[in-house]
Parts: C-alpha cells; sequence; structure tokens
C-alpha cells in the first residue's frame, strides 16, 4: 500500500508559522507557560511538542524555565487494536515530570475521528491529574465521531472522509509538508 498526494496543504514556512501561532496562543490562553507542560502523542505529535516547547522559549527568553516536553503512547488505550488487522506500533511513553495540577497540552499532528484523542487522554489521567487538559494540533480535517474540539489549531483542511492527510516532519521524513492524498495499491 503506497500514498499518492493530490496537493500540498503545507510547506515548511507554513508549518513554521503554524507553530509560532499556536506558541503564541498557547502562552496568552494560560497567561505564560509557567503551569505549562507540553505532551506529544506518538509518533509524531512529540517532535511537534518539542517544536512547540522550543518555540514558546524562544519567544518568552532565557528568563523563563524550559517547558516540560511529554512523549505519550496510545497504542494500548484505543478502542480499535483489536479490529486492525496489522499489529499495533508501541512507542515509549516518557513524561519526565509530574502532570498533576499542570495544564497539559497534548499535541498531535492531525485532528480527525477524535479517537486518538479520547485515549490520549484516557492514558494521561492515568498519570495524574492534570489541572486542565488542552488539545494543539497541527491539521484539523474534521469529520470528529466524538466530541472533541482542538484548542489550537495549525490549519483547518476540509477533507473527504475517503482522503488521507499525511503529516512529513523534518525529525522522521527528511522534511516538512502537509499533503492531502490517497491510499494507492
Amino acid at each position: 500500500m503506497g500514498f499518492e498526494a493530490h496537493s500540498r496543504l503545507l510547506d515548511p514556512g507554513q508549518i513554521r508559522r503554524a507553530m509560532t501561532r499556536i506558541a503564541h496562543e498557547i502562552l496568552e490562553g494560560n497567561r505564560g507557560a509557567s503551569d505549562v507542560a507540553l505532551v506529544g502523542i506518538a509518533a509524531r505529535g512529540d517532535d511537534l511538542a518539542r517544536r512547540l516547547a522550543g518555540e514558546i522559549g524562544r519567544i518568552e527568553g532565557a528568563e523563563v524555565p524550559e517547558v516540560p516536553v511529554g512523549v505519550l503512547d496510545i497504542t494500548f488505550y484505543r478502542d480499535d487494536i483489536g479490529l486492525r488487522a496489522e499489529a499495533p506500533e508501541v512507542h515509549e511513553t516518557r513524561i519526565p515530570f509530574d502532570v498533576t495540577g499542570k495544564t497539559v497540552v497534548l499535541v498531535d499532528d492531525v485532528l480527525y475521528t477524535g479517537r486518538t484523542i479520547r485515549a490520549a487522554m484516557d492514558a494521561l489521567m492515568d498519570l495524574g491529574r492534570p489541572r486542565s487538559i488542552r488539545l494543539a494540533v497541527l491539521v484539523d480535517r474534521g469529520h470528529r465521531e466524538l466530541p472533541i474540539r482542538a484548542d489550537y489549531v495549525g490549519k483547518n483542511v476540509p477533507t473527504r472522509a475517503d482522503e488521507l492527510v499525511r503529516v512529513l516532519l523534518e525529525e522522521t521524513d527528511g522534511v516538512d509538508a502537509v499533503e492531502v492524498g490517497e491510499v494507492v495499491p
């Protein structure tokens, strides 16, 4: 199975600007970054969370402590784990801080049905009791199946349900891009 892109939604400059805007919105919405922690959903959300932490640090300056960043694996919290034909890819959860009492911003690449975010919230709650949970996504493509909404969005992209949105990141793919396309045999 492969992927055939129909169009490019975001290029490297647009991704960088979206991340800068989201960082500013996080800071404005939380009156700074003092009690904020970023938790990226493996596998691309963690790269985006690290980028956001860097951008927040750049905006806030050296006098403000770094925003803590963690990685969350939701594999065994998914509601479709027994329904998939292929074996799930398991990642490591690494959250080197206590989430209790913090505003945790979950970070993911694409928001689609909302099921990944529901699983992430369940996994996060097993680690502690955050004061609040917010959601930052690079792309919101619609087609929600659960009542979940992103607080911070890089780009809203109306898609057809049969289309795929692919996020490519420099850290994992060697290039920054967001494409819309379809699976091809």
